[in-house]
């Protein structure tokens, strides 16, 4: 089984113009609105492939209520903690030219008593076939060790962690050691304290820094550079997709699904390869956050190049 955890959802607002006119008239073409959050955009891509998760975090107001009902609809299990004040709206900005600019809210102040319920909630959740997926930003009066603790709490039941976020969230979990873990380019550069753009070696070495620190699967996103792949002994390059973009949202996501998914269905080292790259690259196709459609995914994985380092 699969538990996504996200600390901070959000409805997810995409509006297209033709282009940002900063201190200006800008008029609106097309609105989509989503149930959003990195967890919760996992937990929708694991179910358009036919998979199932649960859904947990936090919610409140009116814009949780919109989620929990988007969830409903899509027949996604769902375990939420209900806070006071209004689970935040993320709006992103789409121009013709690819452009995208997102402004985030923070989310309501989560209380010590609220995190303390939500590990709880996570304890009885965990058998020694479950994989937890921590991804995202955590909002006010959350610490930043809070996915180490996490990791520590699955780790003494039996369960396994697959962990996306950065900064300090991001260091402090290593330290705690997650499964798998999927950072792109920059994140693993800011890790390693790089101030340059690091060559495909380079970053293979960090992986494989990672891996000597017990972690199972290092996944590498690159955007238009593909992706890297350090899964026990298999080394994998693979170049990204050739598929018309609408809007990168979302694409990492889409990738973590993908692992999610061949974790819970036992997929071999290559079908999961080529299920990320799909997954990723779909998702680039699609508008706002929605996730690519099966049918989509199964055409893409014919096409992924896999090359072994």
């Amino acid at each position: 089984m699969v538990v996504t955890v996200t600390m901070n959802p959000a409805i997810d607002k995409t509006v297209e113009i033709e282009a940002l006119i900063p201190g200006g008239l800008n008029r609106i073409s097309k609105v989509e609105y989503d149930a959003g959050g990195k967890g919760i955009n996992v937990s929708k891509t694991i179910q358009e492939m036919g998979g199932e998760s649960i859904a947990t975090g936090f919610l409140g107001g009116n814009a949780g209520k919109t989620i929990e009902n988007v969830l409903n609809d899509k027949n996604i299990r769902h375990d939420f903690i209900w806070v006071e004040g209004e689970t935040r709206t993320n709006t992103k900005v789409f121009e013709q030219n690819g452009e995208v600019t997102e402004l985030n809210e923070p989310g309501p102040e989560i209380s010590e008593a609220q995190i303390k319920e939500l590990l709880n909630k996570l304890e009885t959740l965990t058998k020694e076939d479950t994989l937890f997926v921590l991804s995202g930003s955590v909002p006010k009066g959350v610490d930043k060790d809070i996915y180490a603790r996490i990791i520590r709490l699955v780790h003494e039941k039996g369960g396994k962690v697959l962990m996306d976020a950065d900064g300090e969230l991001f260091t402090k979990a290593l330290e705690t050691g997650p499964d798998i873990i999927k950072p792109n380019r920059v994140e693993l550069e800011e890790y390693a304290n790089l101030d340059y753009r690091a060559s495909r070696e380079e970053l293979f070495q960090l992986a494989e820094g990672l891996l000597e620190k017990g972690i199972e699967t290092v996944v590498v996103s690159m955007g238009k550079s593909g992706a890297l792949f350090a899964m026990g002994e298999k080394r994998v390059n693979c170049p990204a997709l050739p598929v018309k973009a609408h809007s990168t949202v979302g694409a990492g996501d889409a990738m973590v699904a993908a692992l999610s998914y061949a974790w819970d269905h036992k997929l071999d080292e290559q079908e999961t390869v080529k299920l990320c790259m799909a997954a990723s690259a779909g998702a680039v196709t699609t508008v706002g956050t929605k996730p690519p459609s099966r049918a989509l995914l199964d055409e893409l994985m014919e096409q992924v190049e896999i090359k072994e380092q």
